[in-house]
């Protein structure tokens, strides 16, 4: 397990505590990520360098671009190409791919010479690049398209659901994503279309994402839900929605905010100015201009008197009182702030 940091905010540099509120990075980026899988970047000179938990920098060579690890590789890009580099920040798959992703279930999809296939971690070719595009292994199966027309392949690379859609993502648990005409529904393992393409392409929204078993569906000016075992779970009826965290999702009605549960009924009743998801037990709302947090009978836990507030984050949540930046427990007291 990665020990879990938080970024803080001091003089207009950016640090890392722990849990406890104690300085573990001190500040001293002017630009840096979020942690994830125990590593992070920060910009240096332009460019990307690998920072870890302990605050050791990585910069045996500068990035452009760094993606998460996954599999103990993240890939990296230095001018164009994509290459990868383990957890010791060694290149250990030169920089040789017009694109990379991350690794799952030992593949990870790349593109060369114009054509897409997946590699091993040694940085061999395992799926020949015969595809025009590919993604994501999930459970063996992978979305691959051939000029234009997108299926799921095996890890031989052959086809075990036709090629069919103009557009698929990655499968999610019995779920994935499948493309035509412009909208978006659900197919299964078997290739079956479970919801047919019918919602519509949100801009600055996730698409099929599921987040706690349930996606946002967006159609004919309404938000619903569709669920992850591939079924409309609540019928587009809603003005605005967010994402289900903890049984919860925000849904806004005539213009106030609240919460319905996973059968589409309102649990808390819409009466706030803005609100957010639900994480650790408790959700951000807006009253009055102010943020504070409700726990899932409705109830004010935090009184709202933050100017922003961000989810809870094991234990900890980033609030925003008269500009400085500061981190709260559940019980709402400050345990680091900026000076």
């Amino acid at each position: 397990m990665h020990p879990s940091l938080f970024k803080i905010r001091q003089n207009g540099y950016f640090g890392f505590i722990n849990t406890e509120g104690e300085i573990v990075i001190e500040p001293q980026y002017l630009e840096a990520g979020e942690f994830q899988n125990g590593f992070t970047t920060v910009r240096l000179n332009g460019l990307l360098a690998l920072l870890d938990a302990i605050g050791r920098l990585y910069i045996k060579r500068l990035y452009r671009s760094v993606g998460p690890f996954s599999e103990g590789m993240a890939r990296v890009q230095l001018a164009q190409l994509w290459g990868y580099v383990n957890q010791r920040g060694q290149e250990t798959i030169a920089p040789l791919f017009e694109f990379a992703g991350d690794f799952f279930e030992g593949l990870a999809p790349v593109t060369f010479e114009g054509r897409a296939g997946f590699i091993n971690p040694e940085g061999q070719i395992a799926v020949k690049p015969i595809f025009s595009q590919t993604g994501n292994f999930s459970d063996g199966l992978a979305p691959a398209s051939q000029d234009g027309v997108w299926g799921f392949v095996d890890k031989k690379g052959v086809y075990r659901i036709d090629p069919q859609w103009d557009g698929a993502s990655s499968f999610q648990g019995p779920s994935a994503l499948v493309t035509r005409n412009g909208r978006w529904g659900l197919c299964n393992r078997a290739g079956e279309e479970t919801v047919a393409p019918q919602f519509e392409f949100v801009k600055g929204h996730a698409h099929g994402e599921f987040f706690d078993g349930m996606a946002l569906a967006f159609r004919d000016g309404k938000y619903g839900f569709v669920s992850q075992d591939g079924r409309i779970a609540v019928e587009p009826m809603f003005d605005l929605a967010g994402d289900f965290g903890e049984g919860l999702a925000l849904v806004e009605i005539n213009g106030a905010y609240g919460y319905i549960d996973k059968a589409g009924k309102l649990s808390i009743m819409p009466k706030f100015e803005d609100a957010g998801v639900f994480s650790d037990g408790l959700a951000q709302v807006c009253a009055n201009g102010r943020w504070g947090y409700i726990n899932p009978d409705g109830q004010i836990a935090i009184p709202p008197t933050f100017q922003s507030a961000a989810p809870f984050r094991e234990g900890l949540a980033l609030t925003i009182l008269d500009g400085k930046w500061q981190y709260i427990n559940r019980k709402g007291a400050v345990i680091w702030r900026e000076q």
